[in-house]
């Protein structure tokens, strides 16, 4: 998949996600499906972190400046360090909308940028920008499935059918 088709399915997700976790009930958003799991809340508060201070970041840092080390975080230390099950759902949610919008942009002004530019890991090895790219999509998919998952047990809890009428998960 060549770098615009890659931004432009972002660009489509971002509406994916808006119909996705738009105007849903508190008991919704914080229904979790085990006592490990993660709940809408805490994906749509991850999914507006990554978005600003990882897949952008990464991305922009490697095109930008390769040589230079990649700054580190702890993904699963923010849940509990920015507070994710305090946070406003429908805030945390523009805002991430807000910020994807903004990745697009970026990502659309860009003139003949260098996808092939690569951090060298000291681990994991060279990791170029199209790497980081082609993963920000992969993330979006993989938390779209999260969140469809999610949505699926809430309907089985609520309702207690038995919903194998509708295929199997």
């Amino acid at each position: 998949m060549i770098p615009t088709a890659i931004v432009k399915e972002l660009s489509r997700n971002r509406q994916i996600f808006k119909e996705l976790l738009s105007s849903l009930e508190e008991e919704m958003y914080v229904w979790k499906t085990g006592p490990e799991k993660w709940c809408l809340l805490e994906v749509v508060c991850h999914l507006y972190d990554e978005e600003r201070e990882d897949f952008r970041a990464r991305t922009k840092h490697v095109l930008e400046t390769p040589d230079e080390p990649i700054p580190l975080f702890d993904q699963l230390s923010w849940v509990i360090d920015r507070e994710y099950m305090r946070q406003d759902f429908a805030e945390k949610l523009e805002a991430f909308l807000k910020e994807r919008k903004q990745s697009i942009t970026w990502l659309e002004s860009l003139q003949a940028p260098k996808w092939e530019n690569a951090y060298d890991h000291p681990k994991l090895g060279p990791m170029t920008a199209r790497m980081f790219l082609t993963n920000w999509l992969a993330h979006d998919y993989f938390h779209i499935r999260q969140i469809i998952k999610i949505k699926f047990g809430y309907l089985q809890q609520q309702t207690r059918e038995d919903l194998s009428y509708a295929g199997d998960w």
